[in-house]
């Protein structure tokens, strides 16, 4: 079985594979079952002899969208092959009148109780009964004092940010990382803003981090300016971009000791400036976070065992700061079509109503 990601793009997919593709995956959703191609050539959209149907879903299993399982020769999607279709031919619709105050009586039916963990509690009971999976909801405290915080990379530009409460709760979000990011980097910035986030939020952390960089920066204006003065660099660029200098003449700096050491210090500030950057675009990413996020089987490190799936959004409180997420959680034949916007419109009433 193929889990890793498809080799194609849908531009690469003619139509009569998009149609097979399709069929075969909404057969799956629908079912659970491979297809095998003599039911797919009674398809009325799709009007090909077996033999031809065969050959091209060779051609898919072999881009890493299908596989075979041994007990039949029919096919199934690869957790790859779901991924493309959800991003690639998944047509989402809106959630109907009825199906819109369905939702809105039994999450409001809740609100009379006065409590916001009744109102959440309900939400989720709302959404399993719906979706016939698990309704899930995460919460934290928009001003919890933290103690700890640690990167999890998940995929090449995506991590996992466990954050820990004084009181012992544990908060999951998902954000993604620079380009090119080293996993050593990751390590460091855990170290580090666990030490300076202890006692502090998030916004805190994030406070005290941009003005220990300001602080350098100033402090780096001041040496780079001095080295300037004597003669023994050059720096490049204005403002912003002002981030290079060339040294002239390094035997310069042999007469002059404390020029040598200002030349040290002026290449740790830049690390230093550098590393406060990451940190901060880190921190920032913690934060932030929107729209329904939908992880398919392995892709799902908390579920990944159990080959599930979760579909989930967050909700905010008055000042647009996300405060819990909401979803639900099922195998990987979710009706995602029927349960992303179902999942997207609750998490909007439930921000409502919480406000």
């Amino acid at each position: 079985m193929t889990l890793g990601g498809p080799s194609v793009s849908l531009s690469e997919l003619d139509q009569r594979s998009r149609e097979i593709f399709r069929a075969i995956v909404e057969s799956y959703l629908d079912t659970g079952e491979p297809v095998g191609s003599r039911n797919l050539s009674r398809h009325p959209a799709i009007r090909l002899s077996p033999a031809s149907i065969r050959n091209i879903m060779s051609d898919l299993e072999h881009a890493g969208l299908l596989y075979a399982p041994h007990t039949s020769a029919g096919r199934l999607p690869t957790e790859g092959g779901l991924r493309f279709f959800v991003d690639a031919l998944l047509e989402v619709g809106d959630l109907t009148r009825e199906e819109r105050s369905q939702i809105e009586i039994q999450v409001k039916a809740a609100q009379s109780e006065r409590t916001s963990e009744q109102l959440l509690t309900e939400a989720s009971q709302m959404l399993s009964g719906l979706s016939r999976g698990a309704g899930v909801v995460f919460t934290h405290k928009a001003d919890a004092r933290l103690r700890h915080v640690e990167f999890v990379r998940i995929e090449p530009q995506k991590a996992l940010v466990v954050l820990v409460a004084d009181d012992g709760s544990v908060e999951n979000r998902i954000v993604s990382l620079p380009p090119g990011l080293p996993q050593s980097a990751l390590i460091e910035a855990s170290n580090y803003l666990t030490s300076l986030i202890r006692g502090r939020t998030l916004a805190e952390a994030r406070v005290e981090l941009e003005s220990q960089r300001d602080r350098h920066q100033a402090e780096l204006d001041d040496l780079t300016a001095k080295l300037v003065e004597m003669g023994i660099a050059t720096r490049t660029g204005t403002g912003a971009d002002s981030g290079s200098l060339i040294v002239r003449g390094r035997s310069n700096l042999l007469s002059d000791l404390e020029a040598e050491q200002d030349l040290e210090r002026i290449r740790l500030l830049f690390d230093d400036l550098e590393s406060k950057r990451d940190l901060i675009q880190l921190l920032a990413a913690a934060e932030g976070g929107d729209g329904v996020r939908i992880f398919i089987g392995s892709e799902n490190k908390l579920f990944s065992l159990s080959g599930s799936s979760i579909v989930v959004s967050p909700f905010r409180d008055q000042d647009e700061r996300i405060i819990g997420v909401l979803g639900v959680i099922g195998p990987t034949r979710l009706n995602y079509a029927r349960i992303i916007p179902m999942v997207d419109y609750t998490a909007r009433l439930v921000g409502r109503l919480l406000r």
